[in-house]
């Protein structure tokens, strides 16, 4: 799926859309000990009005975040086709539409098995179905549907136990509540399944949502979908420094850096207005090193060290990214944004390496004016 595919999914995902229907919603509580000690599967018709309105908040929050980051989508290995495998068991529950009790059951028990959870949770499901608008010549909407996308989508909840110590009774008291509730929180995990990629169903692959990006739940992806996980954006990340120190070495001063990361970061605007994100290989990365300066023999060991650290697969442009440069030493913090580069060198003073910073007429300390004369 790309940028565009999420976003019309995303914005056609409510009722008020005539596009979009909802069939049964499946809710579930599973607690610590990983048991399943609630479970309900209804019509969404037939939902409390503010009940459904909720679980349909949750589910659409598995649609967002930076694509990336926060959404990646997975390709089944093929054994995950067999009888029992993910995208087998996930198919049938997509064929079920949730109307198969003991299927919903198992799915479940998948979950509360295969994922580790540090504490109580909660799962929603839905089936759903989009009636795919027709796009004309011009990439603009038409008023008519050419197929019906179907799909399964889920959120994972953690529960918290809310114990409110003084509380403003109906009676006009303040006093102590007596009794506590478990909130459910905003997803932390989810997933869409099938994908709609080429604005049709891809029933090979599986988007799964995280909150935190940087802390994904690497069972959900592993052990639940069957997938092989891929580096988080932290990941992706920390592997691009580890390549730029071992090809740029003693190279690797503030102008190189700034250099690289501002070309990063022009590479990433010019796909703006693209459908996918800007990916970086080997390539592409010995060209923005040879435009920022690095010379041709470190650019020799490039090859071999990004194929050693990533395998050549490509990274994701968008993670490698600062749209500042910090600058720090013991006790000193620098953030030079990214228009204000030139006012910042490094010089030698007196036998030592300084950062030299070029100060115009508007100053501030602790947020005062300052004098520079």
């Amino acid at each position: 799926m790309n940028k565009k595919e999420i976003a019309e999914i995303k914005k056609n995902f409510t009722t008020d859309s005539g596009f979009f229907s909802v069939g049964k919603v499946l809710s579930a509580f599973i607690d610590a000990e990983k048991k399943i000690v609630y479970k309900d599967v209804s019509l969404y018709n037939l939902l409390p009005s503010d009940e459904a309105e909720l679980i349909m908040e949750n589910l659409k929050k598995t649609l967002s975040g930076t694509l990336g980051k926060n959404l990646r989508e997975y390709a089944f290995p093929k054994e995950e086709y067999d009888e029992g495998g993910s995208q087998e068991f996930l198919h049938r529950l997509l064929v079920s539409k949730l109307s198969d009790d003991e299927l919903c059951d198992a799915f479940l028990e998948r979950i509360a098995q295969k994922m580790e959870y540090i504490s109580t949770y909660a799962v929603f499901a839905a089936q759903c179905t989009y009636s795919v608008l027709k796009k004309n010549r011009n990439d603009d909407f038409e008023d008519d549907s050419e197929m019906d996308y179907s799909f399964i989508i889920a959120a994972i909840c953690p529960v918290e136990l809310r114990i409110d110590g003084l509380v403003f009774s109906d009676d006009g008291k303040i006093e102590k509540k007596a009794t506590s509730d478990r909130i459910v929180g905003v997803p932390s995990d989810g997933f869409l399944y099938p994908v709609f990629s080429d604005r049709a169903p891809d029933v090979n692959s599986v988007m799964y949502y995280t909150k935190t990006y940087k802390k994904p739940n690497v069972s959900f992806v592993e052990d639940f979908l069957g997938c092989e996980f891929v580096m988080t954006a932290n990941s992706e990340r920390e592997t691009f420094h580890k390549i730029l120190s071992n090809v740029v070495g003693d190279e690797l001063d503030l102008e190189t850096i700034t250099s690289v990361n501002d070309k990063l970061c022009d590479y990433v605007d010019s796909y703006s207005n693209e459908t996918e994100p800007a990916r970086v290989d080997a390539k592409k990365l010995s060209s923005i090193l040879w435009e920022s300066g690095v010379s041709q023999e470190k650019l020799e060991y490039l090859p071999n060290v990004y194929e050693n650290a990533t395998e050549n697969k490509p990274l994701t442009a968008t993670n490698l990214i600062d749209r500042k440069t910090v600058v720090e030493v013991e006790g000193i913090t620098v953030n030079i944004g990214k228009d204000s580069a030139d006012k910042v060198q490094m010089q030698t003073l007196g036998g030592k390496k300084c950062l030299v910073i070029t100060l115009d007429e508007n100053v501030s300390v602790n947020g005062l004016p300052a004098s520079v004369q």
